[in-house]
This record gives structure tokens, sequence and C-alpha cells, in this order.
């Protein structure tokens, strides 16, 4: 048995691969789904297993997503940290970047750092850029500031000083001494979290680190304890923002790496899906309860970034992340969204979500407001007998109550609310959508979208019609999709090292050498994890630039040994700066930042073909309603049990299919195949 479950901000999810002993192909799938537990998150993982009658005994690998790091920030749920940084770099956190994300925007918050002035401390020494000591460390106002952390119950502290992405001689020392002055507080490096340049960036990121490590650490080690108690036999592997799953005891040294594990897992799942179904060029939308998250994937591969911001929005302008995360944009609108109207009388949908609990008003719970599950149901789009997952009947006279306020605030209909809570759910999505194509040089119409989480598969129909996308792909047990990527994620690790250099004739060897370095240090980690040389795989990345210019295009190094390799790179280089931002420069190119990726490949499963037995398309109809397909009209449709399709049926939308974890919507306009895999298709 391979296990894998993912917390969500509504539903923490499950999927089980069950495998015959001798052949060793996948002979069965159960998915689990429960409410999200945060006053105890690892219940709902029990309660899912519970659900699912699973005998922890006999698993043989467990990977586990989480939302933990995430809503520890976001909620401000985190540990009470300080900072000790280099003399005279106090303020860095404070003072930022000083720029607006929308420049003429005026309604600008300025956002408080996560470590009070008071709790950030100075100590002299200084290192230069390019790692050498210009003053030695003076540590003997350690225990002053010990006293003081202790005084003010400080739980963890972040150590980052000036250019320790270089050197970080001066950060182990202080570290080294702080523990041994007191072992109860936390202790976390730059040196840890980044080795990337960029004072700011650094220093955000591990402060950051360093405000979830305590309970990162505590829920981390409380799962692994119940686990182990009801019979695992193994330590569970955790997923990354990276895409990649690691050691349980990597995470807890660096839990900032998770910040984003559940979205990552879905769409490395939606790749390892494209390879089997011979799609390469994909827009993976993952819509759950409380947001929506999508990710462009080209020729097989999606783009990870360490320019990664938490709190982002025209008014604010976040606080970054330098953590390797694939490059995604997340939105707050999902089937718990809230609609409200604002001072001026507009209606609007999320970023708030009603979550699990109360959840939305169709579930009967205390739920006061209209939500986006609510208005797929008063627009007759989700079946009352598969309402979240047939464990219970809409609430029809709590959403009735709900969308008073509503209706009398707009003079309009319950059902007119409802169809414009789904066009304003639906533009926020499109907008998103556009962020990773059209606004980066995509055109919609080349890629094949696949939708996962519970609520892709009720808006992706709607949401290709608009961007004009060919092929709509919704995959067996698309609602708890995330958690079947992470069983096809191989072991992984990042490690990203500056280091500013021209690429002229002597640049290979220097390359070559700071790659030997960073892999070198990459099969000492894996060795801990008893993993051989033989089993490590490496890729080779670089960030570049024009020589002058601030930021940088990452490119994929091939052929290092090869006679024309900066020829070939600055070539790359130039044709992906070119599709970017539409022009190329006659100027020299720097490397700025190594980029190794390390992994070491895991056993995964064949995605298991579906078998006939030879049953019409109409035997899976349950039954025949009228739905609102707002600007397609109201239609009788008839409504398909998802269990009950087989590879080969085709039928024409307007079409409702019905399974345990989501409900796709096919609209008037789209024509539905069913491939080997169990995969719906919805062509326009």
């Amino acid at each position: 048995m391979r296990v894998a479950t993912d917390i969500g901000g509504t539903f923490t999810d499950l999927v089980c691969l069950e495998f015959d002993q001798e052949s060793g192909k996948p002979i069965g799938v159960r998915v689990g789904k429960s409410d999200t537990t945060p006053a105890n998150f690892e219940e709902g993982i029990l309660n899912t297993i519970e659900k699912a009658t699973i005998d922890l005994k006999e698993i043989d690998f467990f990977a586990h997503g989480t939302t933990v790091v995430i809503n520890a920030l976001t909620e401000r749920k985190g540990a009470k940290t300080a900072l000790i940084t280099t003399k005279g770099f106090r303020d860095v956190l404070e003072i930022a970047r000083c720029n607006r994300p929308d420049l003429f925007n005026f309604n600008f918050v300025k956002q408080a750092p996560f470590v009070p002035r008071f709790l950030r401390f100075e100590v002299e020494e200084r290192i230069n850029y390019k790692g050498e000591i210009l003053k030695s460390l003076n540590t003997s106002t350690l225990k002053a500031i010990i006293k003081t952390c202790e005084e003010e119950q400080v739980e963890a502290i972040a150590i980052c000083l000036l250019h320790a992405y270089k050197n970080p001689e001066h950060e182990i020392a202080i570290a080294k001494e702080i523990a041994q002055l007191n072992t109860d507080i936390e202790i976390i490096s730059s040196y840890e979290v980044t080795r990337e340049w960029r004072e700011y960036e650094r220093t955000s990121s591990t402060v950051l680190s360093a405000y979830v490590l305590p309970i990162a650490k505590r829920y981390l080690s409380n799962l692994e304890e119940k686990l182990n108690k009801n019979g695992l036999r193994d330590a569970p592997y955790i997923m990354q923002s990276n895409g990649g799953i690691t050691t349980i005891n990597d995470v807890k040294s660096n839990p900032i790496t998770m910040v984003e594990s559940g979205p990552a897992s879905g769409v490395f799942g939606a790749i390892a899906l494209g390879k089997v179904i011979g799609r390469k060029d994909l827009i993976v939308l993952d819509i759950g309860g409380t947001t929506a998250k999508c990710a462009l994937v080209e020729n097989g591969q999606v783009k990870i970034t360490t320019n990664y911001k938490i709190e982002h929005s025209r008014t604010k302008a976040g606080y970054p992340i330098q953590t390797p995360v694939i490059e995604i944009v997340e939105i707050g609108n999902g089937g718990g969204s809230i609609a409200w109207i604002d001072k001026g009388g507009k209606m609007h949908v999320g970023p708030k979500s009603a979550g699990a609990i109360p959840g939305p008003a169709a579930y009967g719970r205390g739920g006061e407001n209209l939500t986006t599950t609510d208005a797929n149901i008063i627009t007759g789009r989700i079946h009352p007998d598969y309402f979240l997952g047939g464990e219970l009947q809409p609430d029809y006279h709590n959403i009735e109550n709900a969308s008073k306020p509503l209706c009398t605030a707009l003079k309009a209909s319950k059902e007119e609310i409802a169809k414009g809570i789904l066009r304003v759910a639906n533009a926020n999505m499109i907008n998103a959508l556009k962020l990773i194509s059209v606004n980066k040089g995509h055109d919609p119409r080349d890629f094949t979208m696949i939708v996962i989480g519970g609520g892709g598969a009720m808006h992706g129909a709607d949401l290709a019609r608009e961007l004009q996308v060919k092929e709509l792909v919704v995959p067996q047990n698309a609602g708890v999709f995330s958690a079947f990527g992470m069983l096809m994620s191989d072991i992984r690790r990042d490690y990203i090292r500056t280091s500013v250099i021209s690429l002229n004739q002597d640049a290979t060897n220097v390359i070559t050498a700071n790659f030997q370095d960073m892999k070198n240090e990459a099969l000492v980690n894996f060795k801990k994890d008893n993993y051989e040389e033989a089993q490590a795989s490496f890729s080779h990345y670089a960030d570049l630039r024009y020589m002058g210019q601030e930021h940088y295009v990452k490119v994929k190094l091939e052929g290092l040994s090869s006679a024309n390799f900066l020829e070939d790179v600055i070539m790359t280089f130039h044709k992906e700066h070119q599709r970017q931002f539409t022009f190329q420069l006659d100027a020299p190119v720097e490397l700025v930042n190594y980029h190794l990726v390390a992994e070491v490949e895991v056993d995964k499963p064949d995605f298991p073909q579906m078998k006939c037995s030879g049953k019409q398309v109409e035997q899976a109809v349950f039954d025949e309603r009228e739905v609102d397909f707002d600007d397609l009209g109201k239609q009788q449709t008839s409504f398909y049990r998802r269990e009950g399709l087989e590879p080969g049926m085709n039928f024409k939308g307007p079409a409702i299919i019905a399974e345990k974890a989501t409900t796709t919507v096919v609209t008037p306009e789209h024509d539905v195949s069913i491939d080997e895999y169990g995969n719906l298709i919805l062509t326009l």
C-alpha cells in the first residue's frame, strides 16, 4: 500500500493505492476526505485514514502535504521570534524594498515586520560580498541578548548576518554559543534557509522560517508519533514547495520549504498524468475550498522560482520567502469563498472563506453567508445526493436565509445572485489564469487544461470556454488529486548559490567547480538519509542577466563539458529573454545564481488503466433536471455517475457528472469522451 494525505484549508484528502504483491501492479484506489481540524491537524489525517478503512501496518510508503506553515504565517499563529543581525542592519526588515506594488494606488498599507524592533539585536562583525572577513565576530553581547529573549519569552531566534550566503562562519559560531546558553529556544541561521543574495529577502525568509519552526516541529513530531503508534512502520515523507518529497527530519530543520506543499503536489501529479496521455503543455488549475491555484507547464516542465511572496496584493508589498517554489498564482477563491457587498454596492467573492466549520450555508452548520458552493447548488449544478460526497443533504432553508441580505442589497432574486457569484468567481480565476499564460507570452489555446481539487471540475468548462482552451481533462479522483500527486513525486533538494561572474572564456571551469562543490554537499546530505550516490541524479540551472540588469532569467544548462557550452548557454538566454520580455540586448551576459537540483527517484505507481464491462453510456444516467448555465440559458440536463462511465464512451453536453469528491459541469458547448485511464476529456 502507498498512501498520501493532503491537508487543505477546508478538507483533508487521502489517496491509497493498493498493489498486487506478485506483479507489483496497482489493483485498486481508495480515497478519503474529511474536515480539516485546525486545532489539531493530525486528527484530520487519522479521521481520513479511518474513513478509508486503512490499516497503517500494511502501508509501505506514506507521503504528506500540509498547510500548517502557510496557515501559521497568514493567521499570525507562529512563535514569538527574535532576530540577530550585523551591526547597522537592524532595520532591514522594516525598511524592506520601499516599493509600492501598484505605484498609483494610495491605499497602500505598510505591513508590520514579523519581529518588532525591540527583539531585533545587533552583533559586531563584517564579511564582504566575496566572503572575506573584514571584522571579526564579537560575541560578548550574546549573554545579554539571550537574557532579554528569555524575559520576553521568545521561542525562536533567526540569525541573518550580512553576506552570510557567501561565508556562514559567523552565523555558525553565534548559533553554537546560543545553543550553549539556552537549550529551549529554537535557532535557525540564514545559510540553512537560503544561500542566495539580497539582504532583505534573506532576512525575511530566515525570520519567517524561525517564526514557524516551533509549531512545525511540534506538528511533525506529533504526526510521526501518532502514525507510529497506530502502526506505521517507516517515517512519513513530506511534500515540499519545489514539487519533491523529502524526509521529515529534513523539513524539521527548515520548515519554510513546506509553505506551498499542497499546490506543488497537484501540479506534479498533473505533469505525470500529462506524460501518460501525451500532453506536455498544460495549464493546471486546482480549486479547493479556500483558494484557487494555477500553474503553467511547458514541454513537461514547470518553472521553479525563489521570488515568492505571501500576502502580496495591489495594496500590500507582501513578505518575500527565498525558497524554491513552483511558479504558481494563488487567489482567495474556492468553494467556501464568501460573497459580500462593499461600501459602493459592488459584489465581491472571497478572499474570506467559510472553511469547513461553519462552512457554506448549505452545510447547515451555522454558516450565515452565501458562498460559491451555495451558488452552484442554487443553479442546480450540484446534485443533492452527491453533496459533500453524499454525506449531507443541502440545507435549502439556510441557503434561503443566507441569500436574503444580498438579494435586498442588490434588489435581485436568489437565482440572479447565484449567477452573479459564479461570474465574479470565474472572472477572478480568469485573471489568475491570464497571469501565468497571456501575461507571460503564452497562448492558452496551445495548452490542455487539467482541473483538480474539489472545485476544479465545477468551474473548469466555463473557464476553458472563456480562454478558448480546446481541451479540458478531469482526472480520476480529481477532488483528491493533490494527494495523488505526492505518490508521483521524487525526493528532491534544491541548492542555490550566488556568485556573479561574466560568461567569458574562463567561466566554464569556474561554473564546473561550483557545481561540483554543490553536488558534494548534496551527496553528503543524501548519505545521512541512507541514499547512495548511484541513486542520485542532478540537473543544472543558472540565473542569467545582461550586465547592468537587476533581475534575471533562469536557464537550464546542458552539456557542461561540451566545446560550445558557453555559446549555447548565451544563445538560450537571449531566446528566453526575448520570449519573456520581447527584446534582446547586445550586452555582456552574467551568471548570478547557480541552481543544482538533486533528486532520488522513488518507485512510482503506473496510472491504472480502466477496465471495460461493455455497459452503455445511458446506464450511467441517474437523473435529469433543469440546470442554469448562465449565458447559455437553463437547460434540461442529464446527471451521470462517474463510476458508471467507461473508456470509449462519448456524449454531448449539457451534462453533470457526479462523483464522491467532486462534480464535473459540462456546458452545452462541450463534448465528453472517456479515455483508457478513465479521464474525462471535454472538448469545445
